[in-house]
């Protein structure tokens, strides 16, 4: 025994007024001494929560209600007492007399009943710091949490040893500071509080690992329905995705992907949806000059001169780098383009053919200073990538869950398809108002270009006026985060999930998402499936489940993959 102190005990230990040191720690006990006339359930979680190093400890004692009935009694005959004498004096009813009545009745009615029992109770809080002057600024900061909730704390001058012992688990209260709390005051001090994101409407993501209640949700009832997912690869984040895009098509939800992997063409044939390869060698051709048709809401010219912005982005990203006179030509040569079509702002272009690239190029080869554009151009109109975006529109998009597939793009193409894609579909969105998810999954291709950045916060800025919601996934955060419009993107999505995260990521998290250490190791070390959701203003660790029959559609699991293809070869030769 004398071995185990010697290993537990401190080298040195000084005891000061206001605060002790152990070894090069300093520590401080506040208690609590004034609680309000009313505690709201959870008011101790932000100090429980609180990323600050400290040690809580409550003490509960019973109090004969016998002899609380007797104090109340004559607590309510003084004050009767006091109200009968202001009243033959003359004085004006005192609310806060009446009140106390009140209050001290009702209390001992429940206390007579057996409904209520009464307590002492003690809250003490001992806190950890480097320096003195961390010390004070950490205490000051749950002073005032306290103080917000008209709680109001302070030091155990002289006597910081016995506070130290009270918090410590040694179950023994030396500073014996209570307060007379009734059963329901008491139970709102409960302090394993956890957010509760179960509603009434909605889909399930998983399950809550704080307390193992359901997290069920609606993405539309926020201000938003933007939703970013964070992971390392293997994390389980497009499992969570599909799992939520098979979900969310059970409620009516249309539903489009942006798939750079192939990862969702088992869930499209699965659900009877339509799985679009855009490549270079593909017969599926997106034209970017189409027109969406205005609404009743919107003026022509608008959508016109929005469609021409897009393009000038999409055409920055093809060419390269662009001088402000060579991007004037590009705006004059868009017009001058579509007008060979008998295509302009003021006319209705309900009906009439759109122009294609090569009729931009036929455009730029005949405008002044524009040669070295109309060189470049050439690339995606007579050269190399002509059969890629220099055709009319051939694809069909009527299908519940529509997934666009740039798996054989080349990556030097990726970005510029993932363009093309997400202005075919905003251009759709626009055009009818349906309750839709986008899902852009490695959307840090898009990042990696100022203008593809810009036209994707765009989007998932703008997509509440359409009843969309914008999911974006990623692996690559540190190019997410860095790029201008990163941050503003995970502002603007109300709904956000992190699982398993590298090392080399994590701080740039922590401080982009005000993670505590404890979450930031949850991240860490976290199972595949495993991560931190957040909802509006809640967040709570979550763990992804699904159904066996959901599991088998969604998984992305090589060897699961294998297992269900060996199963149906089988039952094929079974029914042969």
């Amino acid at each position: 025994m004398a071995n185990f102190l010697e290993q537990i005990t401190p080298a040195s230990f000084k005891t000061a007024s206001n605060y002790l040191q152990i070894n090069q720690k300093f520590c401080r006990t506040l208690f609590v001494f004034e609680y309000p006339a009313y505690l709201h359930a959870g008011w101790l979680e932000p100090i429980v929560n609180l990323d600050i190093n400290s040690d809580i400890a409550l003490f509960i004692y019973p109090e004969e209600t016998g002899v609380i009935l007797k104090n109340l009694q004559k607590q309510v005959a003084r004050v009767q007492s006091q109200i009968s004498t202001e009243a033959e004096k003359g004085k004006v009813r005192d609310p806060q007399l009446e009140a106390a009545i009140q209050n001290m009745e009702g209390l001992r009615d429940k206390l007579q009943t057996g409904i209520e029992r009464m307590f002492k109770f003690g809250l003490y809080v001992t806190v950890y710091a480097d320096s003195l002057e961390e010390l004070d600024k950490k205490c000051d900061r749950i002073k005032q949490i306290f103080e917000s909730r008209l709680v109001f704390a302070k030091p155990a001058l002289f006597q910081m040893d016995a506070g130290f012992k009270t918090t410590s688990p040694l179950l023994i209260d030396k500073l014996l500071i209570h307060n007379s709390l009734n059963t329901e005051p008491l139970s709102s001090a409960f302090p394993f509080i956890s957010s509760d994101l179960t509603s009434d409407t909605g889909i399930l993501y998983g399950i809550n690992r704080h307390n193992n209640s359901l997290i069920l949700f609606d993405r539309f009832s926020l201000e938003n329905a933007n939703f970013t997912v964070f992971a390392t690869s293997g994390a389980g984040k497009s499992y969570l995705c599909k799992l939520e895009i098979l979900r969310s098509l059970m409620l009516g939800t249309d539903v489009i992907i942006i798939d750079p992997e192939n990862e969702y063409q088992y869930l499209a044939e699965t659900v009877n949806g339509a799985f679009i390869k855009i490549s270079l060698s593909s017969p599926n051709h997106i034209n970017p000059f189409d027109l969406p048709q205005p609404r009743e809401d919107e003026k022509p010219e608008d959508v016109f001169r929005n469609n021409i912005a897009s393009l000038i982005g999409l055409l920055r990203i093809m060419l390269g780098e662009l001088t402000p006179e060579q991007d004037a030509l590009i705006d004059i040569a868009l017009a001058q383009t579509y007008a060979l079509k008998d295509i302009t702002p003021e006319s209705s272009w309900q009906g009439k053919e759109t122009p294609t690239m090569s009729d931009l190029q036929v455009i730029l080869d005949g405008m002044e200073n524009a040669e070295n554009l109309a060189i470049r151009l050439q690339k995606y109109t007579k050269g190399t990538f002509a059969g890629f975006i220099n055709q009319p529109t051939n694809i069909s998009t009527n299908k519940q869950l529509v997934v666009f597939n740039i798996r054989d793009m080349e990556d030097e193409l990726r970005p510029i398809a993932m363009y093309l894609i997400l202005h075919y579909i905003w251009n759709l969105v626009r055009s009818q108002l349906k309750k839709r998810l986008l899902i852009v999954d490695e959307a840090w291709w898009m990042m990696k270009h100022p203008d593809g950045a810009s036209f994707m916060f765009g989007i998932v800025k703008r997509a509440r006026k359409y009843y969309l919601g914008v999911t974006t996934i990623t692996q690559d955060i540190t190019d997410f985060l860095n790029s201008p419009y990163g941050k503003p993107i995970i502002t603007n999505s109300a709904l956000r999930l992190l699982l398993k995260q590298s090392p080399a990521a994590i701080d740039e998290l922590q401080k982009t998402f005000y993670l505590t250490d404890e979450e930031k190791y949850l991240l860490l070390e976290g199972n595949v499936g495993e991560g931190i959701f957040f909802a509006g203003p809640k967040h709570a660790a979550i763990k992804v489940v699904a159904s066996y029959a959901e599991d088998q559609i969604i998984t992305s699991d090589p060897a699961q993959l294998l297992e269900i293809e060996k199963a149906k070869e089988e039952l094929a030769q079974e029914q042969e």
